[in-house]
């Protein structure tokens, strides 16, 4: 069998990957599509961690650009990213693999606290843990999130996961020529603005040594393909 690459990864979804064409918040054969991928990779040996934003269903910047308090937007995002999460756990357990949901707020009735050791414990035991709830304070995205918990729970690469191949100078669905990155560093992931994620999750990825893959997740097989050496997106570190 060939040799895994990784032996441990942080996944990030951006809600809006959860969505319908027809603009459903939640889409169930996306769920299930992402869910068999994922089991796939824990059947393998790949020990997963998940981080989904909440954008299908609220964003709190959004809502405050509207006037409401950005706290009590980012708030809400949170709780947001809390039903994906329950969501994703719900199609993973289907397919037979246990998971667990762990909150940075405390919701006890439906998921487990973020508790970074038992965290660790979780994916040690073969165990899918999905992080909800971002970090739990406002100001903070998800994509910092998704940092945060790949240096604490020691992953060896972060895959954002998007709808185009990996990171180019421009949207390339609206600019043609749009340059392909392969390679690039954090320096110049932050020098040139590409969007790639929030400055704070770039800066704290530079600072931690923590590799980053961009990858178009809708490509089917490509995240286990990756974990077998197959040179998939955008490699940054």
């Amino acid at each position: 069998m060939t040799k895994l690459i990784c032996q441990r990864i942080l996944l990030k979804l951006s809600g809006e990957a959860l969505m319908s064409e027809a603009g459903g918040s939640i889409d169930a054969d996306i769920i299930k599509r992402l869910a068999t991928e994922i089991k796939e990779l824990c059947d393998c040996g790949v020990q997963v961690g998940l981080v989904v934003g909440g954008g299908n269903i609220l964003r709190g910047a959004e809502k405050a650009s509207e006037g409401l308090d950005r706290v009590t937007g980012d708030q809400m995002g949170m709780l947001a990213t809390v039903i994906n999460a329950l969501a994703m756990q719900d199609a993973i357990e289907h397919l037979g693999q246990p998971v667990r949901v762990m909150s940075a707020l405390k919701i006890n009735q439906v998921c487990e606290d973020y508790i970074r050791r038992r965290a660790v414990r979780h994916l040690e035991k073969g165990r899918v843990v999905i992080f909800a709830a971002g970090t739990g304070n406002p100001f903070f995205t998800t994509d910092s999130a998704a940092s945060l918990r790949a240096i604490e729970i020691n992953a060896e690469l972060m895959i954002k996961a998007t709808k185009v191949k990996g990171v180019y100078s421009a949207d390339p669905e609206k600019v043609k020529d749009a340059k392909f990155y392969s390679r690039l560093t954090y320096d110049e992931a932050l020098d040139q603005r590409l969007n790639v994620m929030d400055t704070t999750a770039l800066v704290l990825c530079k600072e931690n040594n923590m590799p980053m893959r961009v990858m178009n997740i809708f490509e089917q097989g490509a995240v286990m393909r990756l974990m077998m050496g197959e040179d998939i997106g955008s490699l940054i570190q």
